[in-house]
């Protein structure tokens, strides 16, 4: 139960994640949007008539900083889809297979995939010095938006970067000491730690 619960959690952050890096809503105008691989613009007062277009290659995302943090969202992107392939066949996996069940196989993996993520997400801004955005969002700098305002794409890939930092945390195995002195059951076969009582 525990491990179809951590395997659809860990889907349902990647599909989020995917659905906000494809977004061309990160920042916006009244004539314009962009995102980290897209971008729409459309005429004023028209918004139903737009025109968008994809980045296919690094040669094509306008600065270093754009590219820098393209390659690390599709990487924290990336980490994470493959700790949700992992978690699937882990929930998915027999009790003979994978006998020590918990909160997945693979915390530190997931904390990586929110780490590069939110490197990426804190990097991106920096872009928004490039040719690009100074035309787009008009008289911006590094960190200062200009005419341009954050868009839904951006907001949901940092509180899906927070998801993702949060549930590693809340899922970590926590080991608890036992006390005591072990008693060997031959009916169970199993060992049996008996608390000792302070006399």
């Amino acid at each position: 139960m525990v491990g179809s619960v951590w395997a659809a959690l860990g889907l349902s952050l990647t599909c989020i994640s995917a659905l906000s890096l494809i977004s061309p809503v990160w920042f916006q105008t009244p004539t314009c949007s962009f995102g980290i691989f897209a971008y729409c613009s459309w005429p004023r007062g028209d918004s139903w008539n737009q025109s968008c277009v994809a980045f296919t290659s690094l040669e094509e995302m306008p600065g270093v900083a754009w590219k820098a943090s393209a390659i690390m969202l599709l990487g924290g992107w990336l980490l994470l889809a493959s700790n949700a392939v992992l978690l699937l066949s882990w929930a998915l996996a027999s009790k003979r297979l994978c006998p020590r069940r918990g909160n997945g196989p693979m915390p530190g993996l997931q904390a990586v995939a929110a780490a590069t993520t939110v490197a990426g997400l804190l990097l991106f801004p920096a872009s928004l010095a490039s040719p690009f955005a100074k035309e787009v969002c008009e008289a911006p700098s590094m960190y200062r938006g200009g005419k341009c305002q954050l868009g839904w794409g951006y907001v949901t890939a940092i509180l899906n970067a927070i998801l993702a930092g949060l549930l590693p945390i809340i899922g970590w195995p926590r080991m608890t000491k036992v006390q005591g002195r072990a008693i060997f059951s031959s009916d169970t076969e199993r060992i049996i730690f008996v608390p000792e009582i302070s006399k």
